[in-house]
């Protein structure tokens, strides 16, 4: 029996980036499936205190570019990867979102550009584990900066055969973050208009 594949999708997790206690689980729990048999992979944005962090994380260059398209541009997205964990761990590199002093926000409120750089990278992890080959039975997502996944795949992706029995779980850490933004901000996503509301169904 083939192991199941699960894909780990966070915003941060130990020992590479971490605000809360997000980060403590994002990072245990690949470790805990690994053991019970899963074939896992985790996989988050390269932000600057990893990038800093030199010989603790073992960081390099896959060779691997991911095109991401936001709003009308399109986005060059560079697939990096460290071999300091025990499960293999991926990173997407867009300095311009990530190379920032703070994760998502400063002491004087939240960067204004969140909800771009948190599109471009859930647009980015399913762009990746194509190009990386790892065809997930499951994408767990955690927290309001991966919920787009789900989203991509049920529509965009829909008819994709890479993705045709892939799952997905969110996991919510904090309720009290939600990532609402403008509706201004819903064209950067791609997404047609007619799924801006609670009722879309996608069947």
């Amino acid at each position: 029996m083939k192991p199941i594949k699960v894909l780990i999708a966070t915003p941060e997790a130990i020992p590479f980036a971490k605000t809360g206690g997000l980060a403590d689980v994002a990072g245990a729990l690949p470790k805990v499936l690994k053991g019970l048999g899963c074939e896992v992979r985790l996989i988050m944005p390269l932000y600057r205190q990893i990038q800093e962090s030199g010989e603790k994380t073992e960081i390099k260059d896959t060779g691997i570019q991911v095109s991401v398209p936001l709003g009308f541009r399109e986005l060059s997205v560079p697939v990096f990867q460290s071999s300091a964990n025990d499960v293999p761990a991926y990173f997407l590199k867009r300095d311009e979102y990530y190379d920032r002093k703070y994760l998502y926000t400063m002491p004087e409120g939240d960067y204004f550009d969140n909800a771009e750089r948190f599109i471009v990278f859930s647009r980015a992890v399913i762009e990746a584990v194509k190009k990386l080959d790892f065809k997930p039975d499951i994408i767990h997502c955690h927290d309001w900066q991966t919920g787009l996944i789900s989203t991509f795949l049920k529509t965009i992706y829909k008819n994709d055969p890479f993705f045709v029995d892939t799952k997905t779980v969110f996991t919510i850490h904090n309720i009290a973050y939600q990532g609402q933004f403008p509706k201004s901000h819903f064209q950067l996503t791609g997404l047609l208009p007619e799924t801006f509301t609670p009722d879309y169904n996608s069947k």
